[in-house]
């Protein structure tokens, strides 16, 4: 059985606290939080894995635009909360999703986060980038995507050919995480770059993936 192996004080602080009876004990920094795993993946790239053996170790290593609300049972179009994106809205057609972005976020080399990512992620799901994808199990979910404009650093529009409201579903999945532009697909594979809580350490396949808290 393969290992996961997360470095993560704050998650080991939360863990202690749930099982402690009587008064609460105080977060403590640091620790080690073990995960056993079913599977070994194929790879580190999430948008290449279509199962939660992926998933569930790298999804605190990337974020999406949005993401369904963690503390709502069912997710559900009003339970999208912001991620990458600050805001959305639709155009009066429904075939044009705005989202503005945040800013100063960077990716773990230190690389700033812009609206150039999104259009890069994008257009590889859809099959329209130079370098391809090894495969796309979820390029069906944007066949209906003409194409992504992006408007400065912090700006990017979905353009539809014809009106999908469920596509910020989608776009909340765990698997619908951002990759960045200067980071090679075939990269992606072996060592994931991205933005979230969580930086990509080492995979031994068969053994163990190991992420560590990401300090900024």
């Amino acid at each position: 059985m393969a290992g996961i192996r997360c470095l993560s004080g704050a998650l080991g602080g939360l863990l202690l606290a749930a099982a402690a009876s009587g008064p609460a004990l105080a977060q403590k920094a640091g620790g080690i939080l073990q995960m056993p795993d079913f599977a070994s993946p194929a790879s580190m790239s999430l948008h290449e894995e279509s199962t939660i053996a992926a998933g569930t170790p790298l999804m605190g290593v990337f974020n999406n635009l949005v993401v369904f609300d963690q503390h709502v049972a069912q997710n559900s179009l009003a339970s999208v909360v912001p991620d990458l994106a600050s805001d959305w809205s639709w155009d009066e057609d429904r075939t044009a999703l705005t989202f503005h972005l945040r800013q100063g976020v960077k990716w773990h080399d230190g690389k700033p986060f812009t609206a150039a990512d999104i259009k890069c992620t994008w257009d590889a799901l859809a099959g329209k980038a130079e370098e391809k994808f090894r495969v796309n199990p979820r390029k069906s979910w944007y066949r209906n995507l003409d194409a992504i404009i992006t408007n400065g650093d912090y700006e990017v529009t979905f353009h539809l050919k014809r009106p999908q409201p469920y596509l910020i579903a989608l776009l909340a999945s765990g698997q619908s995480p951002v990759y960045p532009c200067h980071v090679s697909l075939r990269e992606m594979r072996t060592h994931p770059i991205g933005t979230g809580p969580f930086k990509f350490v080492e995979y031994k396949p068969n053994e163990r993936i190991t992420v560590t808290r990401n300090p900024d």
